[in-house]
């Protein structure tokens, strides 16, 4: 249901360019989950394969939302609140900004683009870049209070 519910988001958020709250979702499943937060990640990553079709732009999606989930995972678990209220909302923003950028390798390996080439792809997206760091930092600052919930809801949910 979480690999859905950002599917679905993804869906509903496509109006506006390169804003979304994946990487808050993916942020929250895993800080909540931790290693089982892959799970909802690589539903996400197959619903959005068998939905739009698995072109070549699916290929980094392999691994894009693996990488802020890494990042993600190399945070303290027990971070202070006072500290995890800027830090997740600046991760989330980070990724956003370096989307193009983790999306640039496999751009150049897919269509022989060298490094100069790689490098102007990187170049022209950086206003969308720009975007979706915007809109990444927006939604981050919903990754403490959402994660909060979860993991209050799954002690509940044990009783």
């Amino acid at each position: 249901m979480l690999g859905a519910l950002m599917f679905a988001s993804k869906i509903i958020m496509e109006v506006l360019p390169n804003i979304h709250i994946l990487g808050m979702l993916t942020m929250v499943y895993t800080v909540a989950f931790r290693k089982k937060a892959l799970i909802p990640l690589y539903v996400y990553v197959m619903l959005n394969g068998i939905f739009a079709g698995f072109a070549t732009w699916w290929i980094p999606y392999l691994y894009i939302w693996t990488v802020l989930w890494g990042a993600t995972m190399l945070l303290p678990k027990n971070m202070p609140r006072a500290v995890a209220v800027v830090v997740y909302p600046l991760l989330c923003s980070l990724h956003g900004m370096l989307f193009g950028v983790l999306y640039a390798p496999a751009q150049a390996l897919l269509f022989g683009l060298d490094f100069q080439g790689m490098l102007a792809w990187i170049a022209a997206g950086f206003v969308f870049d720009v975007t979706h760091a915007i809109g990444n930092f927006a939604a981050g600052l919903l990754i403490l209070p959402m994660a909060q919930l979860l993991i209050k809801l799954r002690r509940i949910s044990r009783i």
